[in-house]
């Protein structure tokens, strides 16, 4: 897939309009686990239609779920010039060749910005960082940014937070591959960070010298969205 150019499509929100997307969020509480808080933002997003995978997840999305072919199915890792091989070319991992790297199994609360929480979830996947190093990190690497496959999402970390042991790039929930909603095939799970940082249906991943803003952060949330205790 190659590298998306992220377009402003609305106006990055101010301190009222987030203070209501997140009254927004939080009613879908009330109204049911399938609230799209984007459907009053300029018609951005698709409701859902797909059953729950439980335990209190809210499920969201920007631009529907992706289907994906699990014979074809690569995720791209590339980046700045200096990388694997010295020349930074772009690598593609199936899952079969993501699961033949060292597993890591952790359990960890699910924190939604919006402020719903899912104790306990078992993730199981692949270190971030383990990714890092096989793609090579040059000195000129200082983000990492992370697109899905749904073609309009995009975040992104910096180096010092994506290398963090506690980053996971994951295929498996609570023993059971990863559901569609939930980012099947593969997603990005960063415990300390809200939801929203998450990046789901992950395809590609790439080294930049330079900060990318994400979707939602275009949009007025923190670039930081450390969980606030």
């Amino acid at each position: 897939m190659a590298s998306i150019a992220v377009q402003e499509r609305t106006q990055p929100v101010g301190r009222r309009l987030l203070v209501k997307m997140l009254v927004v969020g939080a009613a879908g509480l009330a109204v049911g686990p399938y609230l799209n808080p984007l459907n009053w933002l300029s018609g951005l997003g698709a409701s859902l239609d797909v059953p729950s995978s439980g335990l209190g997840f809210r499920i969201y999305t920007v631009n529907g779920i992706p289907k994906f072919d699990p014979a074809t199915w690569k995720l791209t890792l590339g980046g700045t010039p200096g990388g694997a091989s010295g020349s930074g070319a772009p690598q593609a991992l199936s899952l079969d060749d993501l699961k033949a790297l060292p597993q890591v199994d952790q359990t960890n609360d699910f924190h939604c910005v919006t402020g719903w929480v899912v104790k306990n979830v078992v993730w199981s996947g692949v270190r971030l960082s383990t990714l890092l190093d096989s793609m090579g990190i040059p000195s000129s690497g200082k983000w990492v940014t992370f697109y899905s496959g749904d073609g309009e999402y995009v975040d992104s970390l910096s180096m010092e937070q994506a290398t963090s042991p506690n980053v996971l790039v994951a295929h498996t929930m609570n023993g059971s591959p990863l559901p569609a909603e939930q980012g099947a095939p593969l997603r990005l799970v960063i415990p300390e960070m809200y939801g929203y940082k998450g990046v789901k249906w992950l395809n590609r991943i790439e080294i930049k010298p330079t900060l990318d803003i994400g979707y939602w952060e275009q949009r007025g949330y923190p670039v930081d969205a450390f969980i606030k205790k």
